[in-house]
């Protein structure tokens, strides 16, 4: 390190405890400042992130019931053909494409004379007859809803309190995004202080390829393994009998969690990277345990995924491949000279 360097380094760094602990406590109050202002914008549009933020299982609601009017489609065209009523030729293509005009059947009891009254033929209708009593004596009409009306798209709510809490949650969330650059500048301006130049330099490198990995795993995990998640949960509830009604906390919840798995899970080629440089793994023990590496990563997203097989595999086949672009970095990534 040439003499100047040294001199400012040696400078900056003795420092008393007291001087240290009144820089980290300004880097904090500048990321306090900063979360709070990011939360403020985020506030101004956090109606519409906790709608974006159902996107996924809305989607996946309209799939489950788009299948389930499906369903219903054929069993009424098979109980026609049964009862010798003219009926398609192919009763399943006939279901299908009345399930994909997205309409929903309900099925409704009424009185002939009331039935008679509504559409308007006075023969019909005789006043002095009996109301029906019996389900026998009645009507079964059948009605189709157009699915983006159905109300069991909707997420519910449980208490009075709880959509509020979601978007004050989904305020903090936009807040935390918005604002990380600056906060990881404050955190980085207190850790720089104590590390050598080399150091410094080595974050400049691994610090962004870190929150690349990081966000790369959260977008796969939003915009492609909630498809399969949410598919697998909905087939899951189709199989019991059971119609799926999300609620709106327990589903923020799931969004943030999910994402933070596939996240954290992506930075296993610096971990990788780390665990080599301190000596306390080899590239050759690397190599060497790959098979074991794979059954280790099947088992991790098995518990960090809901068990389906699409999400498993979205995120083990990523975490293969990064473990094994993780033994190319301690491989071929050069050493740096710590001498400053």
């Amino acid at each position: 390190m040439p003499h100047s360097d040294q001199e400012s380094w040696l400078s900056g760094s003795q420092m008393s405890f007291s001087e240290h602990l009144e820089e980290l406590r300004s880097a904090l109050l500048k990321s306090l400042l900063a979360l709070l202002v990011g939360t403020g914008l985020g506030l101004l549009c956090g109606w519409s992130v906790v709608d974006f933020i159902q996107t996924p299982v809305r989607e996946a609601l309209e799939n489950f019931y788009r299948g389930q009017a499906a369903t219903q489609h054929l069993r009424r065209l098979e109980a026609q053909q049964q009862a010798g009523e003219p009926v398609p030729a192919d009763l399943a293509a006939a279901a299908a494409d009345l399930a994909a005009a997205d309409l929903v059947p309900r099925s409704y009891y009424v009185d002939r004379q009331e039935l008679a009254r509504a559409m308007g033929s006075e023969a019909a209708a005789n006043p002095s007859a009996t109301p029906a009593t019996r389900r026998e004596d009645l009507v079964l009409l059948r009605l189709y809803q157009p699915l983006e009306q159905d109300p069991r798209l909707k997420l519910i709510s449980l208490s009075g309190h709880e959509p509020f809490l979601v978007y004050i949650k989904a305020s903090l969330v936009v807040g935390a995004l918005i604002t990380s650059p600056f906060i990881f500048y404050f955190l980085w301006q207190f850790v720089a202080s104590g590390l050598y130049r080399h150091e410094r330099k080595s974050i400049y490198i691994f610090l962004p390829l870190s929150l690349g990995l990081f966000f790369a795993g959260a977008a796969l995990a939003f915009f492609v393994a909630f498809d399969y998640v949410l598919d697998f949960l909905f087939w899951f509830n189709a199989r019991m009998g059971i119609n799926p009604t999300p609620q709106i906390s327990e589903w923020m919840n799931f969004v943030l969690l999910l994402p933070l798995g596939f996240g954290v899970s992506f930075q296993l080629p610096l971990v990788m990277l780390f665990l080599e440089r301190v000596g306390l793994v080899t590239v050759a023990t690397y190599q060497a345990q790959w098979k074991i590496a794979v059954l280790s990563i099947a088992v991790i997203s098995m518990f960090l995924t809901p068990a389906d097989p699409g999400s498993m595999l979205l995120m083990g086949i990523p975490l293969v491949l990064l473990y094994f672009g993780g033994m190319g970095l301690c491989q071929y990534l050069p050493r740096r000279d710590v001498r400053c």
